[in-house]
């Protein structure tokens, strides 16, 4: 299964989560400082980056490691 950083909602803020964690890695007050934060993370751990909005449907999805299904061309 790959990795996953998940940044979703949380009691009106933001949280940034990796799949498997019960804790939120850190939680911020703007969406955007939580997908700045949440893509560097996902960055630096080689995992998919998914951005949810406050209803909780997914609206972003970013491969930042081995992708397993990479574009073709």
């Amino acid at each position: 299964m790959p990795k996953q950083t998940w940044v979703s909602p949380h009691d009106g803020k933001w949280s940034v989560k990796q799949a498997g964690n019960s804790r939120a890695s850190r939680v911020f007050d703007k969406k955007s400082d939580a997908l700045e934060y949440g893509r560097s993370r996902a960055i630096k751990t080689g995992s998919e980056l998914i951005g949810q909005k406050r209803n909780g449907q997914i609206n972003l999805k970013n491969s930042y490691g081995n992708d397993t299904y990479p574009p073709k061309g």
